[in-house]
C-alpha cells in the first residue's frame, strides 16, 4: 500500500538559476530567499524523509487533448530553455523516471471520468519547472525517480482534480512513497518588456498589482491554517489574479490529497518574492500523523 509521504507548492523561477552575483545584481546587492529556502527544504525532507518517487505536476509543460504523465525508465541529457536561453543554457540532468506508476496513474483515467497517456519517448521535451527543481532537490539522489506529469491546457478545476484523483489512487494501490511537488507560481501577470527591468527584485512591490499580491497573500493565510477548502471555493475568484497555469499544478496536487478534506498546514521556505510581477513561494505540507485524506470518488462516472 503506497502512500503520499510529502507535498509542495514551490517556485521554479529562472532566478535561481543564475550565479549567485547575478541574482543579487537583480536584487540591490541581496540574494533571493528562494534558493536558501530549496536548500533549507532539501536538508529539511528530500535528505531525510523515506520515499521512492518524486511526482512534479509541472505548470510550464502545456498539453491540450489529455493529461500526460513521463513514463521513461530514465531521463537525461542537457537542457536549454526555450523561454530564456541567456540564463539556462546547456543544464546536465539524469535520473531515473518510474514506468510503473506511470502506467498506473493513466490507468485511472476511467473511473475520474478524464483522459491520461502514458508516454516513455526519450525524444519527449523537458521543462525548467521540473530541471530546475531536480537540480536543488534530487541532483546527488541517484536512487530517488522523478516523474513529470503536464498541466492540460483544456482543462477547467473540475478536470484537474479528476487528475489528482487518478493519482492519489495510483499511488495508494501501488507499493510506493512519493513527494508530490505543485511547480509553479502563484499570480502570475508579468510587467510588460519596457517596464519589467525596472520590477526584476524581489521585494513584493514589484508584484503586478497590490490587488494581486492580497489575493496571494490570503492564500498564504489559508495555507497556513489548512484551509484548503477556502482555497478551492474561491477559485473563480483567484483566477481573476492569473496564477500560473489556471493554478492546474496546485489542484492537480490537491486533488491527490483528497480536496478540501485536506487540512495539511503549509511551512514556508524562504520569503514570498516577486519575479517580475509574479507571486513566488516555497510551501510545503507535511503527511499529518495519520497520513493525507484518501482521493475524492469522482461521482456520476461510468468507466
Amino acid at each position: 500500500m503506497g502512500e503520499v509521504a510529502g507535498a509542495g507548492l514551490l517556485a521554479h523561477v529562472p532566478t535561481i538559476a543564475l550565479p549567485e552575483a547575478e541574482r543579487r545584481a537583480l536584487n540591490h546587492g541581496e540574494d533571493t530567499t528562494l534558493v536558501a529556502g530549496l536548500r533549507q527544504l532539501r536538508t529539511d525532507v528530500f535528505e531525510t524523509l523515506d520515499y521512492d518517487t518524486v511526482v512534479v505536476l509541472d505548470s510550464h509543460w502545456a498539453t491540450t487533448v489529455e493529461f500526460v504523465v513521463t513514463a521513461h525508465d530514465r531521463r537525461s541529457g542537457l537542457f536549454t530553455s526555450e523561454e530564456l536561453p541567456r540564463g539556462m543554457c546547456r543544464r546536465p540532468y539524469d535520473f531515473p523516471g518510474d514506468p510503473e506508476l506511470a502506467h498506473a496513474v493513466a490507468a485511472k483515467a476511467g473511473v475520474h471520468g478524464t483522459w491520461i497517456t502514458a508516454v516513455d519517448d526519450h525524444h519527449l521535451p523537458i521543462f525548467y519547472a521540473t530541471t530546475n527543481l531536480w537540480e536543488y532537490l534530487g541532483q546527488g539522489l541517484p536512487d530517488k525517480r522523478w516523474v513529470s506529469i503536464g498541466v492540460c491546457q483544456t482543462a477547467d478545476v473540475e478536470d484537474d482534480l479528476r487528475l489528482g484523483r487518478a493519482l492519489g489512487d495510483a499511488i495508494a494501490e501501488l507499493d510506493r512513497k512519493v513527494l508530490l511537488i505543485a511547480s509553479g507560481a502563484m499570480s502570475h501577470t508579468f510587467w510588460p518588456l519596457r517596464q519589467l527591468r525596472a520590477h526584476e527584485a524581489a521585494g513584493v512591490e514589484h508584484i503586478f498589482s497590490p490587488e494581486a499580491a492580497a489575493a496571494d497573500a490570503d492564500r498564504l493565510a489559508w495555507f497556513a491554517g489548512g484551509d484548503h477548502e477556502r482555497v478551492l471555493a474561491t477559485m473563480p475568484e483567484y483566477l481573476r489574479f492569473k496564477p500560473e497555469a489556471r493554478f492546474g499544478h496546485y489542484l492537480m496536487m490537491i486533488g491527490a490529497l483528497g480536496e478540501g478534506a485536506c487540512t495539511a498546514k503549509s511551512r514556508q521556505y524562504g520569503e514570498y518574492e516577486n519575479s517580475v510581477g509574479t507571486g513566488q513561494v516555497h510551501l510545503w505540507f507535511d503527511r499529518p500523523a495519520d497520513g493525507f485524506p484518501r482521493p475524492r470518488r469522482t461521482e456520476g462516472v461510468i468507466p
